[in-house]
């Protein structure tokens, strides 16, 4: 109980930590984001408001009233965030959780869709590449694995736009559905999401594999190599649960962390994807407030972010003693 209370803990001071330093972002550089804003209102106003008028307005935007003491605003700052209250959006003049919120799902179903389909697929091809270890299917399987790892998402997105897109007409090329239908929970709606959803999720996925199979791949050689599955083996157990209940379940433990890393970063994966298929997500309206310059909208997607990676991390830490007693001092189990 002592060590989830300390690791729960140091998440809080994380989150902490992110959003007193967006605070200082906002605040404290110098021709930093309030002088942009101060100026912007000047330039709108053509000259006519007054100092306070300009600070009304920039705290009504960015909750930092910027003519009280610092101390005074960063305890208000702290106190809106922690009401859900991140300021309101200067490009499109609404509370940033109303533009954030309505976006979350839209990138939840793209990353989480990607993610499942990588790790399912990459740990599946891991697992035959090291049953077929030496062999040309492990190592040309292998080849195109690196090759696929080290490409980026967005090189794979135009491509499947070009060809996939615009060559052969095969799928749209941005948009979450078709403008003419109405969202709903209709046939016609969830499957024109579906395929507006497929080239994004693919050019997520495609490179996702090689990095799922080769991990795969060498963790089930490293597993194949222990004493137990010798022993296993001389039992006379049937391959079939060797494979899966001793094999695949020890391959997988490792991935794990990882795995939960990977679903903290749900909404912090697809910002350039999302932009490059015009898909209203979050990391779509993150890069539009980078561009507009709209710090309220960017520093609550940053907070987002963070947030939502810190509580995978938070979870993988304290799960993986639960599905692996070794890593939380335990004794070791013999899979047999």
């Amino acid at each position: 109980m002592s060590y989830i209370l300390k690791r729960l803990g140091r998440s809080v001071l994380t989150v902490f930590v992110v959003v007193s330093a967006s605070f200082g972002l906002v605040r404290l550089l110098p021709g930093g984001p309030l002088d942009y804003l101060r100026a912007q209102m000047i330039q709108q106003g053509g000259g006519d408001l007054s100092a306070a008028e300009i600070n009304r307005r920039i705290a009504a935007q960015t909750n930092i009233a910027v003519d009280e003491p610092v101390y005074v605003q960063y305890v208000d700052y702290m106190t809106s965030i922690v009401q859900g209250d991140f300021g309101r959006s200067i490009w499109y003049e609404e509370p940033v959780a109303s533009v954030i919120g309505p976006a979350i799902p839209w990138t939840v179903f793209l990353t989480a869709s990607a993610l499942f389909l990588t790790f399912t697929v990459g740990v599946s091809l891991g697992a035959f590449m090291a049953y077929k270890e030496g062999s040309t299917f492990d190592v040309t399987s292998t080849g195109v694995g690196l090759v696929l790892n080290s490409t980026p998402s967005y090189v794979v997105a135009l491509l499947l736009i070009a060809f996939l897109g615009y060559q052969f007409q095969l799928f749209p090329t941005g948009g979450r559905y078709a403008s003419e239908l109405t969202p709903g929970l209709n046939v016609p709606f969830l499957m024109s999401v579906l395929y507006h959803g497929i080239l994004p999720i693919l050019s997520m996925a495609v490179v996702g594999f090689g990095g799922w199979a080769l991990s795969m791949r060498g963790n089930s050689i490293r597993v194949l190599g222990e004493d137990y599955l010798r022993v296993a083996r001389l039992r006379g157990l049937p391959t079939r649960r060797i494979a899966i209940r001793y094999v695949a379940r020890n391959a997988i433990l490792p991935m794990y962390t990882g795995l939960m890393i990977a679903i903290g970063t749900v909404f912090g994966g697809a910002v350039i994807i999302e932009n490059i298929f015009a898909y209203p997500g979050v990391g779509f309206y993150l890069i539009q407030a980078i561009n507009a310059r709209d710090y309220p909208l960017m520093m609550g997607g940053f907070i987002l972010i963070t947030v939502a990676m810190v509580v995978g991390i938070t979870i993988a830490d304290l799960t993986y003693g639960w599905l692996d007693p070794r890593a939380s001092g335990g004794e070791s189990r013999e899979a047999y």
